[in-house]
């Protein structure tokens, strides 16, 4: 059976027609003519990375996010490895994770050489459940990492009690939630550390 051809009600094959599953072009030509002029600038600078492009980048998105610094990393990933690194997160420190998340999320913790505590998640949200984390808590707990998954905030009003209840160091993974706000504060600019991504 050719799965391209449509079959009228009366059994004449009908032209078949591609109906793509995305149409990315829309959104190129909405930014090709900008795009293509901050491509030639920076191929004429040669300034592939680190340089003004992306000092610029750094002090536009802080700005936007209302965050005092942000800086510039090759990925979310790599942003949430670094995060754990500047909370001083080693050997034999715990960090609670939510289990229904990206990879990177768990990947940055184990670069660090911490331990991921996998927690449960809301049903409704798909965000870190706050009682399941409390349950999981213990002396070598460190860290938490809300996950704001899905556009979706985690609830930071509880993620930033149970931290303080037991003196954790909050670090956002805000990778899926750019642009997203909790009670009139964007996401990844909540806790102590906030990592984003596109």
């Amino acid at each position: 059976m050719n799965v391209s051809m449509a079959t009228l009600a009366n059994g004449h094959p009908h032209a078949s027609m591609r109906v793509p599953f995305n149409d990315l072009s829309i959104q190129w030509r909405a930014v090709a003519d900008d795009v293509r002029r901050d491509f030639e600038r920076i191929f004429a600078d040669s300034a592939y990375c680190l340089g003004p492009a992306c000092e610029a980048f750094e002090e536009e998105i802080a700005a936007w996010l209302g965050a005092r610094h942000a800086i510039g990393v090759s990925s979310g990933t790599a942003a949430l490895h670094l995060a754990a690194v500047a909370a001083g997160l080693g050997p034999g420190d715990e960090v609670l994770v939510p289990a229904n998340t990206f990879i990177g999320s768990v990947w940055g913790t184990i670069y660090a050489g911490a331990t991921p505590v996998l927690c449960d998640v809301q049903r409704a949200t798909g965000n870190i459940d706050l009682k399941d984390a409390r349950s999981r808590v213990t002396a070598r707990t460190k860290a938490i990492i809300p996950v704001h998954l899905y556009g979706q905030p985690a609830d930071m009003d509880g993620v930033m009690a149970l931290a303080a209840d037991h003196d954790l160091v909050v670090i956002e993974d805000a990778a899926q939630s750019i642009g997203a706000s909790w009670a009139g504060r964007m996401t990844g600019t909540i806790g102590q550390l906030g990592c984003i991504s596109f």
